[in-house]
């Protein structure tokens, strides 16, 4: 999909007792019917999939369009409403809906592990749901993206008052000579690697670079609808993104100028990642992965196999295998060396959201650990996997609804994983034990360690932002003497100091 991140990060109902998986379903069905006008929005959480078209632009002439200031809005919904109809005599009229709460708010957890949420401090910002959070990758500031048109930065240092430091990138477009909001979601957050500028990709079709002060260095405008990906290289003089026009573009970050836009799918660009500092990855949902060289006017090599969209691919640490997910269920190995597939994996029941590798073995800061592959589904399980012999080595199935995100410790140890069942659990890569959890108040979009593996991100639906304190163990066994965890939810973000 990924995770649209915005009111729009990956972006099917079926009918309305379906619930989560359903939203993608109607996504598939009314793809095809709509064809070229409609396209699925690559983003996270049930409530995320929707239809982007080009009727969103449409002028309607004023003489047949309802002013906003006639309509009556009923609120009191928690969720996406699938369904009304009248009394047939009455004025009174139905509505049906997903609710989050079913049996996973009585789930339990051990409480040798489980942090309580009394050790939550609120921090107040976002005015909507937080879809993707980003940790800086040499000091602790945190960025976040939200439904509410703007991107944080949170400043989370030990000498920072709790965490309150915020700053706020609005996302303004220019109309009739002035800036105003773009009132679109910001899908997508990268920082590059010194840890100076941070880039943001939104559904206005805009991606941004700002300073780390909070300031807009660049805009870059080309495509042409939302950003559903976006990556610095390791360089930092190169910017991917990916989008619902089909295409991918490189950018020059200095000067803000598209250097090759590549229109090689045919549906929308769902995900990218660099091999190297000028070659890269893209995946679709024309079930097609293409990588692609600056300067090259035909893709290097094609990937094809799998039988639906592909919704995530990574590269491996050393930049010779490809991992990629799909809603075929399946997750597959791919090298340049050949055309068909090194591995195919096949254990989930449901689709395959998002991968990660695990920073371990060659080319990684952990060489003498084994390299391992972790997969995140809607089948609600976590799967780890030896790539070297294609099986699985670890299934993880504490959570009870999809699982949108996994993320491992920079030494690879643990992982944590976020699910729409709102929860973020850590754990032990080796033994696959859960070692501590953490139940918030809304789904989980996303979930990110820090440079020191003391903090632990996730943004989630609820609409709160808070600082959440963990009784983490030492750097022995899960990151330093003081440890963190934290997550962002709509209005607020959580984060957890452990004395």
């Amino acid at each position: 999909m990924r995770k649209e991140c915005g009111s729009g990060q990956s972006v099917q109902y079926k009918a309305v007792g379906s619930q989560k998986q359903s939203v993608r379903t109607t996504v598939r069905s009314e793809r095809s019917n709509l064809k070229e006008r409609s396209y699925r929005l690559k983003r996270k959480g049930d409530s995320q999939e929707h239809l982007y078209n080009h009727t969103d632009m449409m002028e309607v002439d004023g003489d047949v369009e309802i002013p906003p200031n006639k309509a009556v809005v009923l609120r009191g919904h928690e969720s996406e409403v699938f369904i009304c109809a009248w009394n047939p005599v009455s004025d009174l009229l139905a509505s049906g809906y997903a609710s989050q709460h079913n049996h996973t708010d009585m789930m339990e957890v051990d409480g040798d592990v489980e942090i309580p949420p009394n050790k939550a401090v609120v921090l107040r910002g976002h005015e909507s749901e937080v879809f993707i959070c980003a940790w800086n990758p040499v000091s602790d500031l945190l960025a976040s993206g939200s439904g509410d048109s703007t991107a944080r930065i949170w400043n989370l240092s030990e000498n920072s008052t709790s965490g309150s430091t915020q700053l706020v990138l609005r996302h303004c477009i220019r109309e009739g000579g002035q800036d105003v909001p773009s009132n679109k979601d910001v899908t997508s957050l990268d920082w590059n690697s010194e840890g100076t500028l941070l880039a943001t990709g939104s559904y206005d079709g805009f991606a941004r670079i700002w300073t780390k002060d909070g300031n807009l260095a660049s805009t870059l405008g080309q495509h042409k609808g939302p950003i559903f990906a976006l990556k610095w290289n390791k360089k930092g003089n190169f910017i991917l993104s990916a989008g619902v026009d089909k295409t991918t573009i490189i950018w020059d970050a200095h000067t803000g100028e598209a250097k090759q836009q590549f229109p090689f799918h045919s549906a929308p660009a769902l995900d990218v990642d660099w091999q190297s500092n000028n070659t890269f990855a893209s995946c679709s949902t024309d079930m097609c992965i293409h990588v692609c060289k600056l300067g090259q006017d035909r893709p290097i090599k094609t990937f094809q196999g799998h039988t639906n969209e592909v919704n995530a691919i990574k590269w491996d640490p050393t930049g010779n295998l490809l991992a990629s997910c799909s809603d075929d269920m399946t997750l597959k190995i791919w090298s340049m060396k050949q055309d068909n597939c090194v591995h195919d994996l096949q254990a989930h029941n449901k689709e395959i959201y998002t991968i990660k590798w695990s920073p371990t073995g060659p080319g990684t800061n952990n060489p003498n650990a084994n390299l391992m592959l972790a997969s995140a589904s809607f089948d609600s399980t976590v799967r780890l996997w030896d790539v070297d012999r294609g099986i699985c080595i670890h299934t993880l199935t504490k959570h009870q609804e999809p699982v949108y995100s996994v993320a491992f410790s920079p030494d690879g140890r643990y992982l944590a994983s976020g699910s729409f069942d709102k929860c973020v659990h850590i754990w032990n890569t080796q033994t696959g034990a859960l070692v501590h959890s953490y139940r918030g108040t809304g789904g989980i979009f996303e979930v990110c360690w820090n440079a020191a593996g003391d903090k632990v991100g996730a943004s989630a639906s609820d609409g709160s932002v808070l600082l959440h304190p963990l009784e983490l163990e030492t750097q022995n066994s899960l990151g330093a003497e003081a440890s963190w965890i934290l997550g962002l939810s709509g209005l607020s973000a959580r984060v957890g100091i452990a004395g």
